[in-house]
């Protein structure tokens, strides 16, 4: 299946956008629209932590677990995803880049490595419903970056 890639521009510095992704905790703050019951593993931040949630997309329900595997401060972070039962495998990768302007480009990009054949057969709409989730993702965390640095006087 084709990968779905989502784009937002922040005022955020890349250093500040990185160090914000790079604590997996937060990530259930702009994802728990489709992802709940969020359980920790491992260390806090950088490679090896994980999380367990329960992602709801599409009127289906399914346990993934999310392990980052790769991280290149303050550039990208590879996020393995592993679901339904290990027939699903993906990753997931933030993108921080600096703007010309200022500010950063934050891009994700969730690229499937095996899926089960339901959603081979249904990719276009499996990758519809996976589009809209993260284009929301990517305004929530926008707004979750805003509030990240006017707790932290960033």
């Amino acid at each position: 299946m084709k990968p779905v890639t989502v784009s937002i521009g922040v005022p955020q510095t890349p250093e500040q956008v990185y160090d914000f992704l790079d604590v997996m905790a937060h990530h259930e703050r702009f994802t728990d629209h489709y992802l709940t019951h969020w359980r920790y593993d491992g260390p806090a931040r950088g490679i090896g932590s994980r999380a367990a949630v329960t992602a709801s997309l599409g009127g289906a329900k399914t346990d993934v677990v999310i392990e980052v595997v790769e991280a290149d401060a303050p550039r990208r972070i590879v996020e393995r995803n592993v679901s339904a039962g290990g027939r699903r495998l993906a990753h997931g990768t933030y993108t921080v880049e600096p703007l010309r302007s200022g500010g950063t480009a934050v891009s994700f990009t969730y690229a499937w490595v095996r899926a089960p054949l339901a959603d081979r057969l249904l990719a276009p709409f499996v990758r519809g419903t996976m589009r809209r989730a993260n284009r929301t993702v990517m305004r929530r965390l926008a707004a979750e970056l805003d509030r990240h640095a006017s707790a932290t006087g960033a």
